[in-house]
């Protein structure tokens, strides 16, 4: 179930982005998804981390995130206006 959605504090242009939580992260955050207010990724983890408390941001330290299916190595590019971010953490397996 998603939570109502969140403001990041100064945050010039920060639009509604959903978040869907994955294995640990999803465990961490307590919820599959959300939506959250937020211009860049960093915005997004911070709020994220600050909503959630430690065990989340714990776990975001080990994530990998995809941007509307493609996976994104800049904190800092700006989020498209209405865009999808998988939050995933290292999978094991065989």
């Amino acid at each position: 179930m998603a939570t109502d959605p969140v403001a990041v504090d100064g945050t010039a242009g920060g639009q509604m982005i959903l978040v869907r939580y994955f294995a640990a992260a999803r465990a961490a955050a307590g919820c599959p998804e959300e939506k959250i207010a937020a211009a860049t990724l960093d915005d997004l983890v911070a709020t994220i981390g600050a909503r959630h408390g430690q065990r989340l941001t714990t776990v975001i330290g080990a994530c990998s995130f995809l941007i509307d299916g493609v996976a994104n190595h800049d904190r800092r590019a700006a989020l498209p206006a209405g865009a999808t971010v998988d939050v995933l953490p290292p999978f094991a397996g065989g």
